[in-house]
């Protein structure tokens, strides 16, 4: 499958790059310099280098899958695996009280990743900057373009440790090595909204080439920051007051995506999680891969690598991922189709007599349901590489057959060309929808929130077993205006955030906005660690667990500049 996109390799030509003690000691290094590349071609393949590299992490140092930070740090998902010493980074983040500063992959790692994007982005920046506009016409739509992508990078490291150093292009290596982490959270989200904003100012709605940002793109994006900071958080990370006036921002820019008409929900969920139906209707910006496109193997993303089942020999490795009891009995629907918000847990779900949401069959792999939509493989117990710890759920939203002309195989692990969809029309309505909630106007929010649902209702033709039938009994319908009140209004929004991203990354992330993490995930444990023996020591503690800490060699490496984030 060779597809015709910005992220061609033509960079590796350009530009390869080294390993560096340090995040900020980070510079692109190859057989040519930035210094060199004075040609407007020589500056577009910084360019294409700097998208190549916020799809550059790794399978111990993610940058754009959530599925250690976001979903098992959440209440969404266990680390899965063979046992809890496998990956016992993850196991670590799991049970919250043994994160460590000095540990070794996962968050040093991650931070390393991030900053090289940021890097390259910086790098590339520098180069278009010596350019004239006359020797380079597209100077400010590239300029935007990388102004996004360096955007994304802080934004993503925002999110995962809130006090970060950030710097733009024009900082010298001394004025870097001077910059702390000490901004204001509100200077923060400020930084990183300017970027986004040149970036609305000077893109057009519409790139010829896949994989560029657009216009929309970056309105969407800064909507997204602007939706965060109006959660307003004091030093302990706890949520002190939600301005108004930026969720004004939020409503404005995501109506002018949504009144733009360029995008819209699939038709079916399951388009979203499949490589043969990627750049659809509603990804409004994802990060690109490519498989039989010259190359040894593709450029291909392998963040997920380790999160398809172990038992099943069409794959092997390595059983990651384990949808949660808990999420599972989120799915669960009463007699009106609605979900059970305050009894959905209190016991196991009835897989057989029960009706569920159909998502849950998008999401979760289950005995005898249809794994990734192939009814002729269904999916089997023998599959789950340790029951015994993690139970017999397996995620599978973002993993690809083995038959997908996506799908590759190197050694043990997994790659594939799908694309990570970053921005999705269903997160524009959600988020429209949350910010008419928290402004007073829960009524305008009851539409949006029903198209996620009628959609979800309707996503049913990939389900179907070999025999015809259905394997869960659906009853999925929209929220009634006679009970729309606030209260209802802002827990149906929760909700729907949950069902609609579960498993994707975004459930931890959503809790600490909100600010009810600590209420949430320590609710969770309290009843999950008695399924799950292993979580018994789990606790969230507040005014820490909301983000990862500083790796303490960052500390070390800046004689103290950087602070550490409060109670590690």
């Amino acid at each position: 499958m060779k597809k015709k996109i910005l992220l061609s390799v033509v960079i590796a030509g350009l530009l390869s790059f080294g390993a560096c003690k340090k995040a900020l000691d980070y510079t692109p290094t190859g057989v040519v310099s930035a210094d060199d590349l004075k040609t407007p071609a020589a500056v577009d393949g910084l360019v294409t280098a700097a998208y190549a590299a916020i799809g550059n992490g790794d399978m111990i140092g993610h940058i754009y899958s959530n599925w250690v930070y976001g979903s098992v740090r959440s209440d969404d998902a266990y680390k899965g695996g063979g046992g809890t010493g496998d990956q016992g980074w993850v196991d670590d983040m799991e049970h919250y009280n043994t994160v460590r500063p000095t540990m070794d992959a996962f968050v040093p790692r991650t931070w390393k990743n991030l900053f090289k994007s940021i890097s390259r982005a910086n790098v590339a920046l520098r180069a278009v900057n010596a350019l004239t506009d006359a020797e380079y016409p597209n100077k400010k739509i590239r300029t935007a373009e990388l102004r996004f992508l360096r955007a994304h990078s802080y934004f993503t490291m925002k999110r995962l440790y809130k006090n970060i150093p950030i710097f733009d292009e024009n900082a010298t290596e001394d004025e870097i090595a001077k910059t702390s982490n000490t901004l204001s959270n509100d200077e923060a989200w400020n930084k990183i909204a300017e970027d986004f904003q040149f970036a609305v100012e000077n893109l057009p709605t519409t790139q010829a080439e896949l994989g560029r940002a657009n216009k929309l793109s970056a309105q969407a994006y800064l909507a997204k920051v602007r939706l965060y900071q109006a959660y307003e958080q004091d030093d302990k990370h706890q949520v002190t007051n939600i301005n108004q006036t930026r969720l004004q921002e939020v409503i404005a820019l995501t109506q002018a995506v949504i009144s733009s008409g360029k995008y819209s929900l699939s038709p079916d969920i399951a388009d979203n999680f499949l490589a043969e139906t990627e750049n659809g209707p509603e990804s409004i910006f994802a990060i690109q891969f490519t498989i039989n496109d010259g190359t040894a193997v593709g450029r291909l993303s392998f963040e997920d690598g380790t999160t398809y089942p172990s038992g099943a020999p069409q794959y092997g490795c390595c059983g990651f991922h384990a949808p949660s009891q808990n999420m599972v009995n989120a799915f669960t629907t009463n007699a009106s189709g609605l979900p059970n918000f305050d009894s959905f847990n209190n016991s196991i779900a009835d897989l057989v007599n029960g009706t569920f949401d159909v998502r849950l069959d998008h999401t979760v792999g289950i005995e005898g349901h249809p794994y990734k939509y192939d009814n002729t493989k269904p999916f089997s117990n023998s599959w789950v590489r340790d029951p015994g710890v993690y139970g017999n759920f397996h995620a599978m939203r973002e993993e690809q057959l083995s038959t997908s002309g996506s799908y590759y195989k190197l050694g043990p692990f997994m790659g594939t060309a799908k694309n990570y969809d970053v921005l999705r029309y269903d997160d524009i309505l959600l988020m429209q929808a949350e910010a008419y909630i928290e402004t007073g106007q829960h009524v305008k929010a009851l539409p949006l929130i029903n198209q996620i649902r009628e959609r979800a209702a309707q996503s049913t033709g990939r389900l179907k077993k070999a025999d015809g039938t259905f394997p869960t009994k659906y009853n999925v319908k929209p929220y009634s205006a006679a009970d729309w009140t606030p209260d209802y209004a802002r827990k149906a929004l929760q909700w729907e955030r949950r069902l609609e991203f579960a498993t994707e990354g975004s459930r931890f992330f959503d809790l600490v906005r909100w600010g009810i993490a600590e209420k949430t995930l320590n609710a969770y444990l309290a009843v999950e660690k008695n399924r799950r023996t292993f979580l018994a020591t789990a606790k969230f503690t507040a005014g820490r667990d909301e983000y990862l800490p500083i790796p303490q060699a960052e500390i070390t490496f800046t004689n103290g500049l950087y602070k550490q984030n409060p109670g590690y």
